[in-house]
């Protein structure tokens, strides 16, 4: 019985940090060359469409644990406007989510000699949350007469600063109070969350090696909690080809040094096709009752080449 109240408590304790914001989650699908999940601003740069389906399973072997599917598309309109789509589904035991998120991004050279661009990144949410009572044994409170759902929208506001091989985007989520009318008034209604990306890529010359380390740092309005990413990506180049492997550290900042969860990650474009798959451990006690966070992603590159504008190309890839 202790067993079961400290897996209870440890993934109460985990879905407040990994729960449903009307957004999706930040695990490690923006890892899968899909920043675009982090902001807004990254519509449109990089090939001229690129569409990535993500699907993630986490603490493998717990009962209900929380699953997520996402299908994430952007491209240029025009030489300097990038637009995008993510449609999300999210399930964490009897609760789920899901929704739509429509992006806008404008691109603005700031200095073409020295390679800095600025872009402006505007989204509309539209998200469903839904309380699933069917799998309820023994429910006699008369008050309980169905499922319960609530629907909301939102607006997320961003930008991306590039300087030749250098970005850092900065990302303003669920910038409305929450609607909780239809719940319990003791739950948060400001869900704003922010993102803040930042990295670089090194790489000499004309060698097929890159290396590519990046930080994700996120901060949760509702209570004040924050993670920090710690990633590092090695990509090896054929032509417009390539094939990378790399590992990320999750870190909860109000906690000790030690990683929260840690694993590998690789990924592949081969003519246009995309593939990636990354894994992550728990480091702590909820270690031996799972066997870890499974993500993979499926993605399709084309079109390309159709601007010319040096403020959407993305040197950091290619």
């Amino acid at each position: 019985m202790k067993n079961i109240l400290s897996i209870t408590l440890l993934l109460i304790s985990f879905t407040k940090v990994f729960g449903q914001e009307l957004a999706v989650p930040a695990q490690t699908q923006y890892l899968a060359d899909n920043p675009f999940l982090i902001s807004s601003a990254y519509a449109g740069i990089g090939d001229n469409a690129r569409i990535r389906l993500n699907g993630l399973a986490q603490w493998v072997g717990v009962k209900n644990a929380p699953m997520n599917q996402s299908l994430a598309a952007d491209f240029r309109i025009a030489n300097t406007t990038g637009v995008g789509v993510v449609f999300y589904n999210d399930r964490n035991g009897n609760t789920r989510q899901y929704g739509a998120k429509l992006s806008y991004a404008h691109h603005l050279i700031l200095d073409d000699y020295s390679e800095q661009y600025l872009s402006l990144g505007l989204s509309f949410n539209l998200n469903q949350f839904k309380l699933d009572i069917e799998n309820f044994d023994n429910v006699f409170d008369p008050s309980i007469d169905g499922n319960r759902f609530n629907q909301n929208y939102n607006f997320d506001v961003g930008f991306l600063y590039r300087f030749k091989s250098y970005f850092f985007a900065f990302n303003a989520s669920n910038i409305l109070p929450k609607n909780i009318d239809d719940f319990n008034q003791i739950e948060p209604n400001l869900l704003a969350n922010y993102q803040a990306f930042t990295g670089f890529n090194i790489r000499n010359g004309k060698s097929d090696v890159s290396y590519e380390p990046s930080a994700l740092f996120q901060y949760f309005q509702s209570d004040g909690r924050s993670t920090t990413d710690l990633n590092f990506k090695i990509k090896l180049h054929q032509y417009e080809d390539y094939y990378w492997a790399g590992v990320t550290a999750r870190f909860f900042n109000d906690q000790s040094l030690t990683p929260a969860t840690i694993g590998p990650m690789a990924g592949m474009r081969k003519s246009n096709f995309y593939l990636g798959y990354s894994y992550q451990i728990n480091t702590n006690e909820l270690l031996p009752y799972n066997s870890g966070t499974h993500m993979i992603t499926i993605g399709f590159d084309f079109l390309q080449g159709l601007s010319n504008c040096p403020c959407t190309q993305d040197r950091i890839v290619y």
